[in-house]
């Protein structure tokens, strides 16, 4: 068995030199008179990034932030890909019975995305958790795949088996795009060991008069037209449909022809990404150094900053799309409870009784300010309600044997 090792960022000099050198020589583009965001990120906003990531901006400082954090690495076997580097951040609790959870990010985010909610959850604030947040395999600091088939399933697995390695038969879930997948995917396949799991990335379908009867009929007398929640979600959906989604049909199809452009030019990495935490966020305030940090880990990620790409062909092409692929993660999955959290600047917004149609719903809740990246955006919003669905008379409460989430505090416990 691979040991677990503490893990250090440090990124060589030499390549950040050669990162100033390409900023500094970067071409730009033209653009329409009043373009505005429409016809995607505005030229004076990259200019004015890249200018402050070649003059102002510091990757020691930051690096020296993310490493403050409990950072480690260790390697995890995946049946027919052989052994895997994950990188992981390890935050344990001082309450002795603290819920071990599994965060779980997705693209463009990383394990960064854990940080807000970190020190709250793990403080000794009850219930309390350990919280365990890898880098996905061809994210971050975990090593690259490259192997055709890496799908969900591959992704699941991986995530099961590092909780299993710090010493949790049993454990929790929560996540948001790709990681709202992955964990969908944990839960269909290792249910006595998921015993709960949170999304922020509510999907679902229409229930039907056949499927779910009681759902089909509260979704009809809800649907009013006149609902203003139900014009909202209209409005963002087509939006998505529209404008929003053509990033993902050329991911899906041919990452590796964008993969030249993202792994050589970092003002055209930074452009890609920074027009997705504008478009998916609920207008939040992003710092100019919050969002050269999030497109930092992608250009200085152990596998590349295209690497995370693969992700969505592999999803998209899996032999096992019937069994393990994202439809099956839209529905009904059983005897692990679920809880959603609908925030409405989510990629697309769906009614409370389509979320329903996922699995044993024990607790949901509608938010009236909030995006794609809950944790960032909102963390004590997602924090309050991940302790309403865990603490004492929630639905999912003393799922995990032995781990509550109260107790007296026990010290924090080192690896």
């Amino acid at each position: 068995m691979a040991p677990i090792e503490p893990f250090t960022i440090s990124i060589p000099d030499e390549k950040l030199q050669q990162l100033s050198q390409k900023l500094a020589n970067t071409t730009f583009p033209d653009e329409l008179n009043e373009a505005g965001w429409d016809h995607g990120a505005p030229l004076a906003d990259i200019k004015r990034l890249t200018k402050y990531w070649l003059e102002s901006y510091d990757w020691r400082k930051a690096e020296a932030k993310i490493n403050e954090l409990p950072n480690y690495k260790t390697q995890i076997e995946v049946d027919g890909f052989g052994s895997i580097d994950i990188h992981f951040v390890y935050q344990k609790s001082p309450i002795e019975r603290a819920i071990p959870l599994l965060f779980s990010h997705g693209w463009p985010g990383s394990f960064l995305e854990v940080t807000k909610i970190l020190p709250l959850l793990t403080s000794s604030t009850t219930p309390s958790f350990h919280i365990i947040a890898p880098s996905l395999p061809n994210f971050g600091f975990s090593s690259a795949v490259h192997k055709r088939g890496f799908a969900l399933a591959q992704h699941a697995e991986a995530c099961h088996k590092l909780m299993l390695r710090l010493g949790y038969p049993e454990y929790v879930t929560q996540g948001g795009d790709w990681g709202c997948m992955i964990t969908r995917i944990m839960s269909l396949r290792y249910p006595s060991h998921v015993m709960a799991a949170h999304i922020n990335m509510v999907r679902g379908h229409a229930p039907s008069p056949l499927s779910h009867p009681l759902l089909y009929l509260q979704h009809k007398l809800l649907s009013s037209p006149h609902n203003k929640n139900n014009n909202n979600a209209a409005e963002r959906n087509k939006w998505m449909l529209q404008e929003g989604s053509g990033y993902r049909a050329l991911q899906s199809t041919k990452p590796q022809t964008l993969a030249y452009s993202l792994s050589d030019s970092p003002t055209g990495l930074l452009a890609w990404i920074y027009e997705k935490l504008h478009d998916w966020t609920d207008a939040y305030p992003w710092t100019d150094d919050e969002i050269l940090t999030w497109v930092s880990i992608y250009w200085h990620s152990t596998p590349g900053p295209a690497a995370s790409l693969r992700i969505y062909r592999e999803v998209a092409h899996t032999d096992d799309e019937q069994r393990f692929g994202r439809e099956r993660t839209e529905r009904w999955i059983p005897k692990v409870p679920l809880g959603l959290s609908h925030f409405p600047r989510e990629l697309t917004v769906v009614p409370r009784t389509w979320g329903r149609t996922m699995g044993p719903v024990v607790f949901q809740s509608e938010k009236d300010r909030g995006g794609h990246f809950a944790a960032w955006e909102c963390p004590e919003v997602l924090v309050g309600d991940l302790r309403t669905m865990f603490g004492r008379g929630g639905g999912a409460a003393g799922v995990v044997r032995g781990r509550d989430g109260y107790g007296v505090e026990a010290g924090r416990a080192k690896l």
